[in-house]
């Protein structure tokens, strides 16, 4: 069986969507189905991560030679794909060649119905990963691995009448390192000593900043800290000699051992994404802030279910903010606690039974149950 996906990564878009199809690619791998992606020459892209360390053929899309101007007709994050979606179908189809494969899986914002009627002669059957609900999708399987009031209406009218949805926490994308860590979570008192600072791959506003500066005004006791940023961050040598000059922080970049850190940490600041599933996963409090208007939602849920708070969005957030946060949880560790626990409430039955149920519908095992 083959499999293509079409995901990019950017400065714009952030490493989280390229992110979670890794994980996808990786469990369909390891049932034996071939695995290829197609993405954008981007700024920020992360096309040698998938090829070098992970070993997927990536056909790569030409980089635009001018930027792209929205049209009224578009839909919301259209910019992201940095040209026309007609463009972007032709050379996907291109990129396809003479290769039919029996799934094209879509992870980008920026593709909508138009782009996938236009793929459908060329693959069998077509799977969405989205977040939005915003926009129309000509798809036979869909994804939604977040927390909304009303998710099982969410995409009523979005989707055809056929479409399989698997939507809520407990289908999010967590690489399997999560689910070894999970079977051994400790007992946390709620008491915070180790703190873990995490904004995705790209953090292009520079919140891993901002929560270290938070962190170093801390002066009734001693933190240790672990600041863990992707390649593609901008400000990753200015973070790495922030951390060099204190006692206690330590820099890590596009690290394989997240759940690691995870587990032995006591509270973890950080933005949404699926960094959010992972924390609550692995039973982690943790402060959020929003850096991008798709986590809003998402990070307003978990907040309202009790498993983080969340300071909102990252220019109305100071530095004092966050530490002020951060004092009242290490005065009050009971706080701490109960948010890890509902944290973890809020996966349900976890993501690795999940993400089975997930390949086995993808590669057709009649056992499979959403």
């Amino acid at each position: 069986m083959k499999v293509v996906i079409r995901s990019d990564a950017s400065l714009a878009i952030g490493s989280g969507h390229v992110m979670r199809c890794l994980t996808l690619a990786d469990e369909l791998s390891m049932r034996g189905v071939k695995v290829s992606f197609i993405c954008r020459e981007l700024p920020g892209q992360m096309i040698d991560q998938i090829e070098g360390r992970k070993g997927y053929p990536t056909a790569r899309l030409p980089q635009p030679e001018a930027e792209y101007v929205a049209m009224p007709e578009d839909v919301a994050h259209a910019i992201w794909l940095c040209v026309s979606w007609e463009r972007d179908a032709v050379d996907t189809i291109k990129a396809l060649g003479d290769s039919k494969p029996q799934w094209l899986i879509i992870d980008h914002y920026a593709i909508d119905q138009r782009w996938e009627e236009k793929l459908r002669p060329y693959v069998g059957k077509i799977m969405v990963i989205d977040d939005l609900a915003d926009r129309q999708h000509d798809c036979d399987l869909l994804l939604d691995q977040n927390l909304y009031d009303g998710l099982d209406t969410r995409y009523s009218g979005l989707v055809p009448e056929t479409c399989t949805k698997l939507l809520g926490p407990h289908y999010a994308l967590l690489r399997p390192e999560f689910a070894e860590a999970h079977k051994n979570l400790r007992q946390r008192d709620g008491n915070i000593n180790k703190v873990l600072v995490f904004f995705g791959g790209v953090d292009p506003s520079n919140e891993t900043e901002k929560a270290l500066q938070a962190l170093s005004v801390i002066n009734d006791r001693m933190l240790e800290v672990d600041v863990v940023v992707g390649i593609s961050n901008l400000h990753k040598e200015q973070i790495q000699c922030f951390c060099a000059s204190r006692e206690g922080f330590n820099y890590h970049c596009q690290i394989d051992n997240m759940a690691e850190l995870l587990v032995s940490a006591d509270l973890a600041i950080g933005a949404g994404g699926t960094a959010t599933w992972e924390r609550c996963y692995l039973g982690l409090p943790s402060i959020s802030i929003v850096i991008a208007d798709n986590q809003y939602e998402i990070t307003k849920a978990v907040a309202a279910a009790g498993g983080t708070v969340c300071l909102g969005y990252c220019s109305n957030v100071n530095a004092e903010d966050i530490a002020t946060t951060l004092r009242h949880l290490l005065k009050n560790p009971l706080n701490a606690r109960d948010m890890g626990k509902r944290a973890l409430s809020i996966m349900g039955s976890g993501p690795s039974q999940k993400n089975r149920i997930l390949v086995d519908v993808i590669i057709g095992d009649g056992h499979a149950k959403a």
